[in-house]
């Protein structure tokens, strides 16, 4: 018996990265999985019946988390469909990099819309379900670049740093309904935005970590399985750094 049976989670950003992989390690543990793309139709499609060989269920659905009405929309589908869900993992979220005196109003308010306030959008939409049910779980996928900055990352490290206060602040609105709310930073991952950076540059972030190795989607899915389960029903308004040693 998995560690997340007869649960059923949402997840935004489902179809590729650390979303497929969460997924993917939420449906071998016996997860439901309703999950969101934007662009690769054939990829979540395919990602849809992966999941499903799992012998659970799983759906994916068309839709832009930093949209409100969107993310309203999402919750009512799922709810219609899966009849209820236990889970919420904000992990939709964009990189526009630029040192600050280059960028551009746009590419700041991009990423805030998308990282931060799709968490909003999502949470927001999916309270009444979870307070009325008195339980669940909501983890959102911040960045170590949350917790310690970055250059060349000034939008990016601000929303994600965001999702941390607003992560908490949840956890202390919502504990008394028996509703949780967790983060998750992760270091340097090994994901297709990674994949652009040359050897040298991965070398020496390498070199950075304590653990000597670049992560994998895989822990961070794990440290998702952990807060999406019962192992973690004491645990609300925590930051877990999966990153390495990277930030001590």
């Amino acid at each position: 018996m998995g560690l997340l049976e007869g649960k059923t989670a949402i997840i935004t950003g489902g179809s590729k990265g650390i979303g497929r992989a969460i997924a993917t390690k939420y449906a071998q543990e016996g997860a439901n999985v309703a999950f969101t793309y934007l662009s690769s139709e054939e990829k979540a499609l395919a990602l849809e019946g992966e999941l499903a060989s799992f012998g659970i269920k799983a759906k994916a659905y068309k839709s832009d988390a930093s949209q409100y009405e969107a993310a309203e929309q999402l919750v009512k589908d799922v709810m219609e469909e899966f009849g209820s869900f236990d889970i919420l993992i904000n992990n939709a979220g964009i990189t526009k990099d630029g040192l600050l005196m280059r960028m551009s109003e746009e590419q700041w308010d991009q990423v805030i819309e998308v990282n931060l306030k799709s968490s909003f959008n999502l949470t927001k939409s999916a309270l009444r379900p979870l307070m009325k049910q008195r339980a669940g779980s909501i983890i959102n996928i911040s960045s170590i670049v949350g917790v310690r900055g970055n250059a060349g990352q000034a939008n990016y490290a601000a929303s994600k740093a965001g999702m941390i206060g607003f992560t908490k602040s949840v956890a202390l609105e919502l504990g008394s309904r028996g509703v949780r709310s967790n983060a998750i930073a992760p270091g340097f991952i090994a994901t297709e935005m990674t994949e652009k950076l040359d050897e040298k540059m991965i070398k020496e972030w390498e070199d950075g970590i304590p653990l000597k190795r670049v992560g994998q989607v895989e822990d961070v899915a794990n440290a998702a399985v952990f807060f999406g389960s019962d192992m973690s029903s004491y645990v609300t308004g925590q930051v877990l750094l999966v990153d390495g040693g990277m930030h001590t």
